[in-house]
């Protein structure tokens, strides 16, 4: 499940799975995010899968917000939700950071 709050800062929220099925329903929150001034923070804490499906909307709203001059930062992904960063290369898209989650 993808949802955006653009208060307290505009963040987009990701939790559960997210995979082609539910490609549909990250729209709203996509396109808000899109909309919004200012950086965009992507909150990863709770997404638990992910496909390709995901990284490239990402993708996508990361180019659009840095033609913008805007960037992304993606926030503590799960070790597997890394890797899929990793392999798809959105880590190393202009503007576009990782901050990556503490090790306990």
């Amino acid at each position: 499940m993808l949802r955006f709050d653009e208060h307290p800062s505009p963040t987009l929220r990701c939790a559960g799975d997210e995979d082609r099925t539910t490609q549909s329903r990250r729209r709203r929150a996509l396109s808000r995010a899109l909309k919004a001034r200012g950086d965009i923070v992507v909150d990863l804490r709770e997404l638990g899968f992910a496909d390709p499906s995901l990284m490239l909307d990402l993708a996508m709203l990361a180019r659009r917000k840095r033609l913008r001059g805007r960037c992304m930062h993606l926030h503590s992904p799960q070790p597997q939700i890394l890797t899929l960063i990793e392999l798809v290369g959105l880590d190393r898209l202009a503007g576009v950071t990782v901050q990556r989650p503490a090790v306990a």
